[in-house]
């Protein structure tokens, strides 16, 4: 499936809430980032999510935006294996004012979810 289903995304504003009061802050090279595990009742991991943000204070023009929000959805759907069966919630936010390629944007999100992957296999 070449989507990411409304399932896999942060939405509402306690989740959002939720993950920004409780969440870990890291920093990746022209992203910020803040995750938070979730687990149900039972103790099993429950699916990841993700929220993507690019500053209107960063690029006035809403379609360079929207390019970039594409670009990072898109670099985790292709990489959200690397934290499966750890249930995290991960917010993405673009942090820099130059327009980063698509390539550039995949390792950065690799080396996030590698880091978080990582720490949760602890």
């Amino acid at each position: 499936m070449n989507t990411l289903p409304k399932s896999e995304r942060i939405r509402g504003k306690a989740s959002v809430s939720a993950l920004m009061s409780k969440g870990r802050w890291g920093f990746a090279q022209g992203l910020k980032y803040c995750y938070l595990r979730r687990t149900a009742e039972d103790g099993t991991p429950l699916p990841g999510r993700v929220m993507v943000s690019v500053p209107k204070r960063l690029f006035k023009r809403a379609v360079k935006r929207n390019l970039l929000k594409r670009r990072l959805r898109e670099a985790y759907r292709t990489q959200k294996d690397l934290v499966s069966g750890v249930g995290v919630d991960l917010m993405l936010l673009y942090n820099t004012n130059e327009i980063m390629d698509s390539a550039a944007l995949a390792r950065e999100v690799a080396s996030i979810l590698k880091k978080i992957g990582d720490e949760g296999q602890l």
